[in-house]
């Protein structure tokens, strides 16, 4: 499963082979030279974000800029920021804005050196900086500002991956790694993130937004009385961002607290831009997945994939569109083992269920066995379909020098695959509960081939492994079939018991017969 998980998943697009792997190795790159087409878009960009046009802004930077990217600057970066920055009256934060597109776009088509790495972080540090302590009079996109947090978030990750591999490294990186020990630290990344939440007061907005007293969502994050939006957009989307750095480090329990004040049950500023909404509900649904919580993982999957069917065709010529195609996959196979774990296919829409059963009907069928085939089912499908985990901690530079990229992965499949472990017994268990509305722990014990002491273990491991503790800490249940013990016998229940529509009819004749005894007294001359 290693070759499947060494792929390192780019926010945008994949990157194809190149001739260079830095600005200086490309074969006839003159980083100072500025065509007419680029001269002119970074004039007229300048201009539009300068008069805060948002709509203009917008198409520049995901159509212009794609398209000079494909027709000049397929396999090479683009002009240096020094090249472009009398075309801006050196605007400082142009710059930065530009030097943002220009190592995005590098991380994108070509292999970054270890020293565009630092300087990307650098550029990154002071970009926030601005954004946290100076005054950014301007309005930016939602897609851009998310794209910023994507990719800060992305790089990170992959510096991680690029220095847990040791063996590869000269002498000159491993010096590098060393004086520049602070850039892209688990620290930093962590504390950007959570400054942008804390200085935007985007937890307060959002309620005072419940209140009525903020319009932050129906503006889609937009400040139009001339304002800006880009620290308070910054500042939601971070929240999204730490949920994705702690998903990387294993620590499910944090990541979904940071996502705490964004209700994912509503339409919210996230689900304006599509990258945004996957990511949000992939890495909620797979921390709550692992937390056990699979109804809840269950119903976010089954949510998504269904928007994903219904509106991809509109993506087709979207930079983002092999991504939300790779992100959709990843999904189907989270929600097959989550369905494989915890059988709920009434939370499962007709045409999400077909498409599932399409991609993973065999599997999950061999998936039910709990033989070790089902282990390697459930090993190859959480490989494919997990984050890319991360070690954060820099290696020891004095101790013989080992790749330890994979370690972080290794540690949460063994978990994952403990677990799995763990629900053998208990399909067991389910298929009795499934047959019988009522029977003797010893009838049952005789069927299971246990004792009596053995089964009453199961059935509390049963009662244990169906139950969770949700985002508010009350104990709710994963289990479509339960049961209560009364004088050693097992009485089984519906865990979700059916809807009584004869008390809705009622209701609704009821309120018939009032409408009808008004018209009645209305008299008509």
């Amino acid at each position: 499963m290693a070759a499947a998980y060494d792929y390192e998943d780019h926010p945008s697009q994949p990157r194809p082979p190149s001739s260079g792997g830095a600005s200086g190795d490309v074969v006839g790159y003159d980083p100072n030279f500025v065509p007419d087409s680029v001269k002119s878009f970074v004039v007229h960009l300048y201009r539009h974000i300068r008069e805060k046009n948002v709509y203009e802004i917008h198409q520049m930077y995901e159509n212009s800029f794609q398209t000079l990217s494909d027709r000049m600057f397929k396999d090479t970066p683009w002009p240096s920021v020094d090249a472009i920055a009398s075309y801006v009256d050196n605007d400082h934060v142009f710059c930065l804005l530009y030097r943002e597109m220009w190592f995005r776009h590098l991380y994108a088509r070509l292999q970054p050196t270890l020293k565009q790495r630092m300087d990307s972080w650098d550029n990154y540090c002071s970009l926030f900086q601005v954004v946290l302590h100076g005054v950014v009079n301007m309005q930016l996109p939602n897609q851009w500002l998310w794209d910023m947090v994507d990719e800060f978030v992305y790089q990170f990750q992959s510096f991680c991956q690029y220095r847990a591999k040791m063996k590869t490294k000269t002498e000159q990186e491993i010096a590098l790694l060393r004086q520049f020990d602070q850039a892209w630290s688990v620290y930093g990344v962590l504390n950007y993130l959570q400054a942008l939440v804390d200085k935007s007061m985007i937890i307060d907005i959002l309620e005072r937004e419940k209140e009525g007293l903020e319009q932050f969502t129906a503006n889609d994050g937009y400040d139009y009385s001339g304002g800006s939006n880009v620290l308070r957009v910054l500042g939601y989307f971070s929240m999204v961002g730490l949920l994705r750095v702690h998903c990387l480090l294993g620590d499910y329990h944090t990541g979904l607290k940071c996502l705490l004040p964004i209700d994912i049950t509503q339409q919210g500023v996230y689900t304006t831009v599509i990258g945004s909404h996957i990511a949000t509900i992939y890495h909620y649904g797979f921390a709550t997945m692992m937390l056990r919580r699979y109804v809840v993982a269950i119903r976010e999957f089954n949510k998504i994939l269904l928007y994903i069917y219904k509106t991809k065709q509109y993506h087709q010529k979207s930079p983002q569109y092999e991504q939300i195609l790779k992100k959709n996959e990843q999904m189907y196979a989270l929600l097959a083992i989550c369905l494989s774990l915890c059988p709920q296919t009434k939370l499962v829409d007709e045409i999400v269920n077909s498409q599932l059963r399409e991609k993973y009907g065999e599997k999950m069928s061999r998936m039910q066995r709990y033989d070790d085939e089902a282990f390697a089912l459930y090993d190859e499908l959480f490989s494919y379909a997990c984050p890319k985990f991360i070690t954060p901690s820099a290696p020891n530079y004095d101790e013989p020098l080992v790749n330890y990229n994979q370690d972080a992965y290794r540690l949460q499949l063994k978990l994952f695959l403990y677990e799995v472990k763990q629900q053998q017994l208990l399909a067991g268990v389910r298929t009795f509960l499934k047959v019988y509305s009522t029977i003797s722990l010893s009838k049952l014990a005789t069927y299971m081939e246990v004792d009596e002491a053995t089964l009453r273990t199961i059935l509390m491991s049963y009662k244990h492994k169906t139950h969770t503790v949700d985002a508010e800490g009350k104990i709710i249940s994963n289990a479509d079939i339960d049961f209560y013990i009364d004088d050693d016998m097992i009485h089984v229940v519906d865990a979700k018991p059916s809807k009584r529509y004869g008390d809705y009819f009622l209701r609704q004749i009821v309120k018939l017969e009032g409408v009808i005894n008004d018209m009645d007294r209305i008299k008509l001359e």
